[in-house]
């Protein structure tokens, strides 16, 4: 059921005609909903959920990639240069076509507010699950002593759940007369970021 959920979820989000986006995400919530009602029957073995500190580990470092990304396409509102890193770490390293030492990196001002809610709704996504982590995985995080950090991802994600009073998603400059709400949603997250790689290290404890 999850082998058949998973990809269903990561389906092209702007695909209207056969098959449709909706018929997509429905035959996924359907795998889903059939692996969580297994789950509850005691009765039932072959589906199964580990609370292990392992586990819980590699799916934060996947959680980190995501957030990590999510904040730099943010922070890329007001625009900077940015020195070409691709090749960085490995001394013989090569790229396939010549390109330049810097390179601008900006959101197109037509994709600032899609990337806005883009990250408010996963962040909003990610506060619950993790409210759920919460109950799931109390024992290990209670064992490592790290409840406490982890309700302080929690409550930086919380920050990005705040009500919105402008009408539009202001676009101004780093230290500009205007409030820039990308810069503000890449703070919420930047912080939430770093308080995951302190959990991961938490529970890589013994």
């Amino acid at each position: 059921d999850l082998a058949i959920a998973e990809p269903q979820f990561h389906f092209d989000s702007d695909s209207w005609a056969v098959p449709s986006t909706e018929a997509e995400y429905d035959r996924g919530l359907k795998a889903l909903n059939n692996y969580l009602r297994r789950l509850a029957d005691p009765a039932e073995p072959t589906a199964q959920f580990y609370a292990r500190a392992d586990n819980l580990r590699q799916w934060l470092q996947d959680v980190e990639t995501r957030l990590g990304s999510l904040s730099q396409r943010l922070s890329a509102s007001v625009g900077r240069q940015r020195l070409n890193t691709d090749l960085a770490g490995d001394s013989a390293a090569k790229q396939s076509t010549p390109s330049g030492e810097d390179q601008m990196v900006k959101t197109p001002w037509n994709k600032i507010d899609d990337v806005f809610y883009e990250a408010r709704g996963s962040s909003w996504a990610l506060l619950h699950l993790l409210k759920a982590i919460e109950i799931d995985f109390k024992d290990i995080l209670e064992k490592k002593n790290a409840m406490v950090s982890l309700r302080q991802i929690i409550r930086e994600l919380e920050g990005t759940q705040e009500p919105l009073w402008a009408p539009v998603i202001m676009n101004g400059s780093g230290f500009g007369m205007f409030a820039n709400h990308s810069l503000v949603m890449a703070s919420y997250i930047s912080r939430a970021n770093a308080a995951i790689l302190d959990l991961r290290e938490l529970l890589s404890q013994g």
